[in-house]
C-alpha cells in the first residue's frame, strides 16, 4: 500500500480483512493435514514435512486462483475502477504474502508446537452419512446432475428479482436540509424562514443539534467574473443521535423532517445530502427549450405520484420577476438616443457604476468605493424608472418616451450539458432502493414517450451503477479465464479445470437468494462479496479434486479415489466454511457497531454463497469429475483411432497411450507384465 501510494481507507481495510480470513483458511488446511498425519503416529517434524508436501499443490493453486480473481478488478474503468484498483491490488499482494506464511511459517510452528496423539481414526455418524450420500450420488450420476441443473436454473431465476444500486444508503447521523425560496426573495425573508425551519427541526425526536447557513456563494468561470450570493437559498444540517442510541434509521428521521417542514409556504424543501444511495437523478437534455420545459414539467408531476419517495426537485429555473425594457429604436433614433446610452443609464441607476469607475473615499488604511444608484423602493417602481433621464444628441429625454417598460419574467439560470440545455429531476429515495425507483420512473408515460428532440442522459448514481456492472462483468470474465489458465498450468490438464469451475454457478443460489429475501440491493459491496466468493468456492473444489488425482496416481480406482478424497478433505473444507461464515456473521447481523450498511451486503453474499457451494460441492463436484474424466478418456480413444495405423508406428503409439492414460490399473498391469 505504501509503495502504491494507497491510503488506509474503508476499501483497503476491507481488502485486508478479507485476506485475513483467507490466511486463516490456508492455516486451517495446513494444520488439519498435519494433525491427520500425527494421528498416524509420525513424529511432529516428519508429519509437518509430509503434510506440507502433500497439501502444497492445493494451497498454491488456491492462492493463485484468488490472485486471478482479485487482480483483474484493479483494471476496471470509470469511477468503480478508481475504488476497485486499491481493493484488487491490496488483496492480490496480501494473498501472495499469505501463501508464504502458510507454506513456511505454519508448518514450522506446527512442527514445534503440535504433539503426536496416535489414535484409531473412527468416522462419526455425520461422516458416515455423508459418504453414503456421495456414493449414492456417484452411482446415480444423471439424477444428481439433473437436480443440480434445476437448482442452478432456480438460482439464475432470482436475478430479475434483485434490487440494484451503486452503494447502499449510509447512516452517518447527519441530515442535510436545503431550502429554496421563491425568486426575488430577500436575504431577510430567507433568514426568517430558515430560523423557523431550524426551530421545527430542532424539536423532532432523535435530532440533537441544528446548524443553519443562509445564502450560498458562487462565482463564474471567467477571470473577470465576480462572486455573487444566492440570497434565496439556505442549508440546515441536523445532527442526529448516534446510531447505537436510537431505534430508527436515518431515512425514517429524514421523512419526519420532510413532513414537518411541509408547513412552510412557498419554500422548496430538499432533505438529504444527496449522498450515495439516497437520491435518483433523471436528466433530460434538448436544444429545444420549449420541448424540454414541457417534458420536464410533465415528468416532475408524474414522479410525484410514485409511492414511498421523498421530495421531487427540479433544476429547471423558475421564472424570476424582472423589469423588462424594450427600446423603440425608431423613436430613440429620432431623438438621438443610442442603445448603449439606454443600457448605461439603466445600469448605473439600478446597480451602480463599474467598480473601476467608482469614486473612492480615502481613509487612513483603505479606500471605500462610493456607489450612487436608486433606492431599493425606487428600483421596483415602473413610474420612477420611466421618468429616468437618458442622454441624447438633442438633450436628455425620459426613458418612458423611447422604450416600453413592463414587469415580466425569465429563467434565472440556464444549465447545459454537451451544449444542450438540460433539466435534472432529483427524487429523494426515502429509504427505497435506487433500482426499484428507477424502474418505476422508466415506466412513466412522460419518460416512455419523450417529445422529439428530448433525450434522456444517464448521470449520477445511475451512470456509476451501469459502469459498475459493465466493468464487473468484464472483470469476472477475465477472472474466470485466469482461473482456468492457472489451473491448467498447475494440473497439466485442459479438461479437469472445468470441474473446478463448475463450483462457481453452484454458489450463485446461496449468494443471490439471501439478497432477495432480505431486500438488500446488489451494490458495490455485494460485488466485492461475489468476487471473494469466486475464489473461495474454487478453493474448496481444488482441495477435493487435487487429493482425488493424487490418490489415483497412487493406484486407486476412480470411484475409491473420489470417496477417499471426500473422506479426507471434507473436514478441512467444512472447517474453513464455518470459520468464514461465523467470521462474517456479526457484520451480516449488524453487530459490529456503527454504520454497517456498506459491509452488510458483502457479508450476506459470502455467507450464503459459501454455505450453499460447500453443501453442493461436496456432493456434486465428484460427480462432475467423473463426467469430465469420461470425456477425457473418450477424446484419448478418438485421438488413438485417428492416429497413424502403420505397423512401424504401432509400438510407438502403444507407448504414447500408456504414457498419457489416466488409469492406474493399466500402469499396475504393465508393471506386472514387465
Amino acid at each position: 500500500m505504501y509503495l502504491a501510494g494507497f491510503s488506509l481507507n474503508i476499501v483497503t481495510l476491507l481488502a485486508l480483512s478479507l485476506v485475513v480470513g483467507i490466511l486463516v483458511d490456508d492455516a486451517i488446511v495446513e494444520v488439519e493435514n498435519i494433525a491427520r498425519h500425527l494421528q498416524m503416529g509420525k513424529r511432529p517434524i516428519d508429519a509437518a514435512l509430509e503434510a506440507a508436501n502433500e497439501i502444497g499443490l492445493a494451497v498454491i493453486a488456491t492462492t493463485f486462483t484468488l490472485v486471478a480473481v482479485f487482480l483483474p478488478t484493479a483494471f476496471m474503468s470509470g469511477i468503480p475502477g478508481l475504488i476497485f484498483r486499491q481493493f484488487g491490488i491490496t488483496a492480490a499482494v496480501a494473498v501472495l504474502v499469505s501463501l508464504v506464511v502458510a507454506r513456511l511459517l505454519t508448518p514450522m510452528m506446527a512442527a514445534y508446537f503440535m504433539k503426536a496423539h496416535p489414535t484409531e481414526e473412527k468416522d462419526g455418524r455425520v461422516m458416515r452419512a455423508y459418504l453414503v450420500i456421495v456414493k449414492a450420488a456417484m452411482n446415480r450420476r444423471k439424477t444428481t446432475v439433473a437436480v443440480t441443473a434445476v437448482v442452478v436454473a432456480l438460482s439464475f431465476a432470482t436475478i430479475p428479482l434483485l434490487k440494484s444500486g451503486f452503494l447502499p444508503a449510509s447512516d452517518d447521523a447527519r441530515a442535510q436540509i436545503t431550502l429554496t425560496m421563491q425568486p426575488g426573495a430577500t436575504i431577510e425573508q430567507t433568514d426568517a424562514t430558515t430560523t423557523k425551519a431550524a426551530d421545527i427541526v430542532g424539536k423532532l425526536q432523535d435530532v440533537t443539534h441544528v446548524f443553519s447557513s443562509v445564502g450560498s456563494a458562487s462565482s463564474g468561470g471567467g477571470p473577470d467574473s465576480s462572486t455573487t450570493s444566492s440570497v434565496g437559498s439556505a442549508t440546515l444540517v441536523a445532527v442526529l443521535s448516534p446510531i447505537g442510541e436510537r431505534d430508527r434509521k436515518q431515512s425514517e428521521i429524514e421523512n419526519d423532517i420532510r413532513q414537518a417542514l411541509s408547513v412552510l409556504p412557498g419554500v422548496r424543501v430538499a432533505v438529504g445530502g444527496g449522498g450515495n444511495g439516497t437520491k435518483l437523478e433523471i436528466t433530460l437534455a434538448s436544444d429545444d427549450a420549449n420541448a424540454l420545459d414541457s417534458a420536464s414539467t410533465a415528468l416532475e408531476e408524474q414522479l410525484r405520484t410514485l409511492q414511498g419517495i421523498g421530495a421531487v426537485t427540479s433544476t429547471a429555473a423558475r421564472q424570476a420577476p424582472e423589469i423588462q425594457i424594450t427600446p423603440d429604436f425608431a423613436r430613440a433614433a429620432a431623438l438621438g438616443v443610442t442603445s448603449s446610452a439606454v443600457a448605461e443609464a439603466v445600469r448605473v441607476a439600478t446597480n451602480g457604476e463599474y467598480s473601476a469607475d467608482l469614486p473612492k473615499l480615502n481613509l487612513p488604511q483603505r479606500q471605500v468605493p462610493i456607489v450612487v444608484r436608486f433606492s431599493p423602493e425606487t428600483r421596483t417602481k415602473l413610474d420612477d424608472i420611466k421618468n429616468m433621464r437618458v442622454a441624447g444628441t438633442n438633450g436628455n429625454v425620459d426613458l418612458g418616451s423611447i422604450a416600453d417598460i413592463r414587469i415580466g419574467g425569465s429563467p434565472s439560470e440556464i444549465d447545459r450539458i454537451d451544449r444542450m440545455r438540460n433539466v435534472t429531476l432529483s427524487v429523494e429515495l426515502n429509504g427505497r432502493i435506487l433500482g426499484d425507483v428507477n424502474r418505476e420512473a422508466q415506466a412513466l408515460p412522460a419518460l416512455r414517450r419523450l417529445p422529439p428532440g428530448v433525450t434522456l442522459v444517464e448521470q449520477g448514481e445511475l451512470q456509476r451503477s451501469s459502469e459498475l456492472f459493465q466493468s464487473f462483468g468484464l472483470a469476472m470474465a477475465i477472472g474466470v479465464f485466469c482461473i482456468y489458465a492457472v489451473l491448467v498450468l498447475l494440473f497439466h490438464d485442459f479438461l479437469q479445470p472445468l470441474t473446478l469451475l463448475m463450483a462457481l454457478p453452484l454458489s450463485l443460489g446461496g449468494a443471490l437468494v439471501p439478497l432477495v429475501v432480505t431486500g438488500t440491493s446488489f451494490s458495490m459491496s455485494a460485488v466485492i462479496g461475489l468476487l471473494m466468493l469466486m475464489g473461495v468456492v474454487t478453493k474448496n473444489s481444488i482441495l477435493l479434486i487435487e487429493y482425488a488425482i493424487m490418490s489415483r496416481r497412487q493406484g486407486m480406482s476412480r470411484f475409491d479415489a473420489l470417496v477417499d478424497a471426500c473422506h479426507k478433505r471434507a473436514r478441512p473444507i467444512i472447517m474453513t466454511t464455518i470459520a468464514m461464515a461465523f467470521g462474517m456473521l456479526p457484520v451480516a447481523l449488524s453487530l459490529t457497531g456503527g454504520d454497517s450498511s456498506f459491509r452488510q451486503p458483502m457479508a450476506i453474499v459470502v455467507i450464503g454463497g459459501v454455505m450453499m457451494s460447500t453443501l453442493l460441492s461436496l456432493i456434486v463436484i465428484p460427480v462432475i469429475f467423473t463426467f469430465v474424466d469420461d470425456l477425457n478418456e473418450a477424446l484419448k480413444r478418438l485421438v488413438h483411432r485417428t492416429g497413424p495405423d502403420t505397423a512401424g508406428s504401432e509400438p510407438q503409439a502403444s507407448n504414447d497411450r500408456a504414457a498419457i492414460t489416466f488409469k492406474p490399473e493399466l500402469s499396475k498391469r504393465g508393471q506386472g507384465q514387465r
